[in-house]
């Protein structure tokens, strides 16, 4: 039943985010942004514990989830260090995610042919 919940509420969370981008004239760039910005938002406000317990994977697939854990790398790091944790605790938890997305995309340039 839980692959069933995550997978549901998953899709509801990418459905809804393409009704926006057909509905309306914001561009995909934006829709994300507002996922990010979103995630980061209830994860501040202590909405998104929740959300996840109850949606499991479903709630970390969307970008919702790297909002989050933006946030809570930023809170745990503030409460380490203080104020200065609020510049670095994003890349506490994230740095290793996105590391990796530059060096594979850098190797997907490399060996893959622009389309013109």
């Amino acid at each position: 039943m839980q692959y069933l919940i995550a997978f549901v509420t998953g899709g509801l969370i990418c459905a809804l985010a393409q009704v926006i981008l057909d509905t309306t004239n914001l561009k995909a760039a934006h829709i994300l942004v507002a996922l990010v910005c979103l995630g980061a938002l209830l994860n501040g406000v202590g909405l998104y514990e929740p959300f996840q317990k109850f949606a499991g994977a479903g709630a970390l697939v969307p970008v919702l989830g790297f909002g989050s854990s933006i946030t809570k790398g930023m809170l745990a790091e503030a409460e380490r260090l203080g104020w200065e944790g609020l510049f670095t605790g994003a890349f506490e938890i994230t740095g290793l995610g996105l590391a990796a997305s530059v060096v594979f995309s850098s190797l997907t340039a490399l060996l893959r042919q622009p389309k013109k």
